[in-house]
C-alpha cells in the first residue's frame, strides 16, 4: 500500500524572484558577516575591553547570517530547512535581547538603532506564525524584510560614526 504525503505546494516564483532576491540577499549577507569578522579579527587588541553582551549579540549575530545565505539558498519546506528556520529565528531573537543592553553608544539609554532591535523582536514570531499556518508568501516576505531590516540596514549602521566595528575595521 502507498504512503500518501500531503506536501504544501509553494506558489511558483518568477525568476526574477528566485534568483535576484534570494542570491542578493544571501551575498549581501555573506559581504556583512565577512566585514564583521574583518573588523573583529582587526580589534583583536581590545578584546579585553569589550563587556559580554557585546560578544554575545556578535556570536548570535554571526550564527544569524550564517545560516541567512543557506537558508535563502537552499530547498524550503524540509525539514532541515524548518530545524535550521528555528536556529535562526532564535539567533535573531536573541541578538536583538543582547543588544537592549548595548547602551555605550547613547550615554547608557536607547539609541535609535534599538527600533529596528525592536522591531525584530517582533516580526520573528509573526514569521514563525506565518510558517506554522503555512503562509508561504507572506513567511518569505517577512524573512526578506528581516534580513534587509535586521541584519543588512542595521548591520550596516554599526560600521559609520565611530560605533566599535567600524573603529575596528577603518581605524
Amino acid at each position: 500500500m502507498a504512503t500518501v504525503v500531503n506536501i504544501i505546494p509553494t506558489p511558483r516564483l518568477s525568476r526574477f524572484d528566485r534568483i535576484v532576491t534570494d542570491r542578493l540577499l544571501a551575498y549581501a549577507t555573506i559581504g556583512m558577516l565577512a566585514f564583521a569578522a574583518a573588523a573583529v579579527a582587526r580589534g583583536h587588541a581590545q578584546w579585553g575591553r569589550i563587556p559580554w553582551p557585546v560578544w554575545a549579540h556578535l556570536a548570535t549575530l554571526a550564527v544569524a547570517l550564517g545560516l541567512t545565505p543557506v537558508m535563502l539558498l537552499r530547498p524550503k519546506a524540509t525539514r532541515s530547512h524548518r530545524v535550521l528556520g528555528w536556529t535562526w529565528a532564535a539567533a535573531m531573537l536573541a541578538t536583538a535581547g543582547f543588544s537592549f543592553m548595548i547602551r555605550a553608544a547613547n550615554d547608557g539609554h536607547l539609541s535609535v538603532i534599538h527600533a529596528l532591535s525592536f522591531w525584530v523582536a517582533v516580526q520573528v514570531p509573526w514569521l514563525v506564525s506565518l510558517a506554522r499556518r503555512h503562509k508561504v508568501s507572506g513567511h518569505r516576505r517577512a524573512v526578506r524584510g528581516l534580513v534587509l531590516g535586521g541584519l543588512l540596514i542595521a548591520g550596516f549602521f554599526t560600521f559609520p560614526f565611530g560605533r566599535l566595528l567600524g573603529h575596528w575595521l577603518f581605524a
